[in-house]
């Protein structure tokens, strides 16, 4: 049976909620186990000679033995040896469970408990004892990824453990859903492929640095991943406190288009609107919302609210720009400088910023 006819079965075989779980790239369990014995040296070095290994696969040998196999009450997913008592994966993937399973590379079993869970980034830290000595912490990417750059997602999809995709880094600084309806910023989008149960795996460079947590895969030849900043920024807190908190303006947001700077009178189209304050929120009393609409070539746009330009002389063009600066260079309580457009003058404005509420 060839492995594409391995891989149809099983995902044929899913029930209706592994299904529902897959469109996050998380499956459902399989139930199965592993076939290696406990106290393995990790998965087999494959050969030895350098010249008969493509890069991927020196890549993929580097890097398989910290890469685990989750299973939770809401399906299984994968993770990776994040430090020397801890592995990552997804929120979704760990689900409301205090403990989970994992499957090391050589088969060996451990009961993980999670120690934090944060939903607004689909992240989640798992505490291990007694880890292999061959699963050796990942290293994070400290800074975004290059387009255009190779690299390779690990993972277990449709249970097929130790699966290696290969593709490029199709796109940074993506906004994309999360699992509370907030979206997740300075998110990695790549065209390698990922499906159920790759989700909370690595993506990594061809240099072995985590430059994602993968978090779905959003169609045919599309897939998203956490990016190396925030995840470096959010796991820490989720290990030593058990949650984290995000910085939070109170307000909705629109990119300002040709039609909204139509219907703004502003010379071109720059910055991001203000359509909605929260009344009591951080913003309220301290950016306006827009008060109008207007149609504007058959689009209804906001008509009235700031126009916000920069965020401490950081120029900001598009919603997702405001988003990835509040993710990784503000905390909650921090005073930031708005450059804002009111009433066609420019002004500078001080907003302290509050703290996301729970997710509800």
């Amino acid at each position: 049976m060839s492995r594409e006819d391995l891989s149809r079965r099983r995902f044929l075989g899913l029930s209706a909620a592994a299904v529902a779980a897959g469109l996050a790239g998380c499956s459902a369990p399989t139930g199965t186990t592993a076939t290696t014995t406990e106290g393995g040296t990790g998965p087999d070095d494959g050969p030895n000679d350098d010249a008969d290994r493509s890069v991927y696969t020196r890549v993929y040998e580097n890097t398989i033995g910290s890469v685990v196999l989750i299973e939770s009450s809401v399906g299984q997913g994968t993770g990776f040896v994040f430090d020397d008592r801890h592995v990552v994966t997804n929120a979704h993937v760990v689900g409301p469970a205090e403990s989970v399973q994992v499957r090391f590379g050589a088969g060996e079993w451990r009961t993980g408990r999670v120690v934090g869970s944060d939903l607004y980034s689909d992240l989640a830290a798992v505490r291990v004892e007694d880890r292999p000595a061959y699963a050796r912490p990942l290293s994070l990417l400290a800074n975004d990824p290059s387009v255009g750059q190779e690299v390779v997602v690990i993972g277990n999809p449709f249970g097929l453990s130790g699966t290696v995709t290969t593709g490029i880094v199709s796109g940074i600084d993506r906004s994309i859903p999360g699992p509370t309806g907030y979206r997740i910023p300075d998110a990695i989008q790549t065209d390698a492929a990922v499906n159920p149960g790759n989700s909370g795996g690595p993506i990594v460079s061809l240099d072995g640095d985590v430059i994602a947590v993968v978090n779905s895969g959003g169609g045919e030849n599309v897939a998203f991943g956490i990016s190396g900043p925030l995840v470096r920024r959010v796991v820490p807190a989720l290990i030593e406190d058990g949650e984290y908190e995000h910085p939070y303006m109170g307000v909705t947001l629109r990119t300002v288009t040709p039609a909204i700077a139509t219907a703004n009178d502003l010379d071109r189209p720059r910055g991001i609107i203000v359509v909605d304050v929260l009344e009591n929120g951080p913003s309220d009393g301290v950016l306006r919302r827009s008060t109008e609409s207007a149609i504007v070539d058959g689009e209804r746009v906001p008509v009235g609210g700031d126009v916000v330009l920069a965020m401490d002389d950081t120029g900001l063009t598009r919603v997702e720009d405001l988003s990835s600066f509040l993710a990784l260079r503000t905390s909650p309580g921090d005073v930031i400088d708005l450059a804002v457009l009111r009433d066609g003058q420019r002004r500078t404005v001080e907003l302290e910023l509050g703290r996301r509420p729970p997710p509800r």
